[in-house]
């Protein structure tokens, strides 16, 4: 079909420059894995070509392209390549995570961070290589082992990066969580995974308050006997006692007795485990998924240095707490020798210029945050354009949640007009993203420009036929090396095979509601278990939040389909903004703009005002959990949302009962 430049929905944003594409890592990629293979390659499509129809070799270019650290890669590249799961790549490989984000020992800032207006402190590469030796050697002289668990309780700050490391450079495993994580949350994770050590901050600053994490630590950790060293991160200022804090010792007193020198990198097989990270758990206890120390490092380098196209000294930044898979996502960005920017806090205190005040001060090349906080500042009034110097930001990326078309707008005409804005989804279960952006191709309005390189991203409908511009299941019909290496304590691996593989055999089901482009980009419509059903008819969430937040009298919106007389009646519930009400009028606009923009079974029988809607600790909404309420079920687990209070207002509601 010809593209009509008249339909705003069709609307190229932005083009990178010739010199740009030139200058790429992408251009450079593709010329030397020419020449390696004596392949004609030619553009961004023919690697995408390449990356699925010859992945071994796709994947060993990755590897000298980014000069991966290896003692060996042995000469099977991937055994069972038929089978997900099944499939093993690299299995003679030794190496070591840790290694290959510490490869260089200069002063160039390694890590700067802001903990809201309160702190601020920055560890170049020397500091923070003697750091995460001093603090190894500590880890190892109190008996921490290869295979042992740490878990970390902490915000986004260099300490938690620096244990993280320290103790995989050992070949233990790390797992974390946000200390805004209730007791209750973190009993949930760390209870399954037994840690050995936890490392804990005192406290943690948020919208100009600091918050006490001593006392929920005491609780956990007195119900967790797995533990034998508490390592205790002073960073509130509140100083706390820590006497009743089981097997407590402060950071400074751990690692006295140990000077840096160089660091014993354990170097372990591919799939050795790197991370246990956690599903959201709104369904049932949280499973704990374990991703290799080996697919888990190439999976970031191909985002980072080839959708990304970052190269050594960048800045780049992600809006992310400990308890999300964007923050693990960020740290590999060590690896391409780049400078991680780290901000822990409320991104609006004292004011919504936060971040970008953090942006310009130190020169931001990369900027990534959610979707929701995108909205929030467009909503805000705000216009970092004109108040801000961000002429060093080559890159803006978003998720969480679908990047809607005026959101696309708002990023160009107030943020900045020259630059690479990346739309890009994934998951926690790949500890990286099925699509995402191309830095030498244009953003086209509305849509995700590219699927992931190395993977075999489809749309099938529900008898697995592969559809283009018809929505259906996001699939991957062929392995990659970040599947997860199993769960953890799934002996068998039924569950393993369940979350993924029963919808379609030896096929990657995702659980996502998408559309791919004649374009080959992607449009995300909502998870596929929150699709609506009137009339039998699917409809993605995500096309009537883009309506609804049109709006300015509404600060968001979430939808679910309740059973009714037989069939399925769409509801939805609005935030309003202070001093606005949901008035006959209000209502009869937003039915009036569904109608128009999407189609009639789109439009909601009831629109209904709440204070609040819950959502996850990664900051998204949970449509699932606000269907339970509304059709009587129990919520399983109210410890995963960051706001279980606000189910209350879905309870019992009246203008439900007719």
């Amino acid at each position: 079909m010809p593209i009509d430049q008249n339909d705003p929905d069709l609307k190229i944003l932005w083009q990178p420059s010739p010199e740009r594409i030139q200058q790429s890592n992408i251009t450079a990629f593709i010329e030397a894995t020419e020449d390696d293979w004596n392949v004609d390659i030619g553009d961004f499509q023919g690697l995408y070509d390449f990356s699925i129809n010859q992945k071994e070799r796709f994947w060993q270019s990755l590897i000298d392209f980014a000069g991966v650290s290896a003692e060996t890669w042995g000469q099977t590249v991937l055994e069972n390549s038929d089978q997900m799961p099944g499939a093993v790549w690299f299995p003679d490989a030794r190496l070591n995570y840790a290694e290959n984000l510490l490869r260089i020992r200069n002063d160039k800032d390694a890590l700067v961070f802001w903990g809201e207006d309160q702190v601020k402190t920055r560890l170049s590469h020397k500091g923070l290589y003697d750091a995460v030796s001093r603090l190894a050697q500590a880890m190892r002289a109190a008996g921490l082992q290869e295979g042992d668990r740490v878990g970390g309780y902490m915000p986004n700050m260099p300490e938690t990066i620096i244990a993280m490391l320290a103790a995989v450079s050992i070949g233990a495993i790390w797992s974390s969580c946000s200390p805004d994580f209730g007791v209750q949350g973190v009993l949930d994770r760390f209870g399954q995974i037994e840690p050995k050590m936890v490392v804990v901050c005192d406290g943690y600053f948020y919208n100009g308050k600091a918050h006490d994490v001593i006392e929920k630590a005491t609780e956990i950790l007195s119900q967790l006997p797995s533990v034998e060293v508490t390592i205790v991160v002073p960073y509130s200022r509140l100083n706390p006692p820590i006497a009743d804090l089981p097997k407590a010792i402060m950071w400074d007193d751990f690692i006295q007795d140990f000077e840096a020198q160089d660091i014993d990198f354990n170097r372990l097989p591919f799939n050795h485990p790197l991370y246990i990270m956690y599903s959201s758990g709104t369904t049932g206890q949280p499973k704990c998924i374990i991703h290799g120390a080996g697919g888990t490092l190439l999976k970031h380098l191909s985002e980072h240095l080839l959708h990304g196209d970052e190269k050594p000294g960048d800045r780049v930044f992600y809006f992310t707490t400990c308890g999300w898979m964007m923050w693990n996502w960020l740290v590999s960005g060590l690896a391409c020798q780049a400078t991680l920017l780290l901000y822990d806090g409320s991104p609006f205190y004292p004011d919504g210029n936060a971040v970008f005040d953090f942006a310009e001060a130190e020169a931001m090349t990369h900027f990534g945050t959610s979707a929701k906080y995108i909205d929030a500042v467009k909503k805000a009034g705000l216009e970092p354009a004109k108040t801000h110097d961000l002429s060093k930001l080559k890159a803006m990326m978003s998720t969480g949640s679908p990047l809607v078309p005026e959101s696309f707008d708002y990023v160009y005409e107030h943020i900045k007009a020259d630059m690479h804005l990346a739309s890009i989804s994934g998951g926690t279960d790949i500890v990286g993203c099925f699509v995402l952006g191309n830095p030498v191709g244009p953003v086209w309005r509305g849509e995700i420009q590219a699927r992931a390189m190395g993977l075999a991203v489809n749309v099938f409908d529900g008898a697995g036929n592969a559809l283009v511009e018809e929505a259906g299941d996001l699939v991957c019909t062929k392995p990659f090396p970040s599947m997860p290496v199993g769960f953890w304590a799934d002996e068998d691996g039924a569950k393993y095979q369940a979350a993924y593989f029963d919808v379609y055999p030896n096929v990657w089901c995702h659980g996502d509601w998408v559309e791919l482009t004649e374009r080959g980009g992607m449009i995300i419509y909502g998870r596929s278990d929150a699709t609506l059903n009137p009339g039998g008819v699917r409809i993605g969430t995500a096309e009537i939040y883009r309506e609804v937040e049109q709006f300015d009298d509404v600060i968001e919106g979430l939808c679910i389909g309740q059973s009714w007389d037989g069939d399925t009646r769409v509801v939805l519930f609005v935030v309003m903004r202070d001093g606005r009400e949901l008035t006959e009028d209000l209502q009869d606009a937003i039915r009036k703009r569904i109608r128009e923009n999407c189609t009639t079974r789109h439009v909601p029988a009831k629109i209904i005002a709440v204070p609040d809607i819950p959502r996850t600790k990664s900051g998204k909404i949970t449509e699932l959990a606000v269907r339970d309420i509304i059709e009587g079920r129990p919520i399983k687990n109210k410890e995963a949302l960051a706001n279980a209070g606000a189910l209350q207002y879905f309870e019992n509601l009246t203008e439900l009962q007719h």
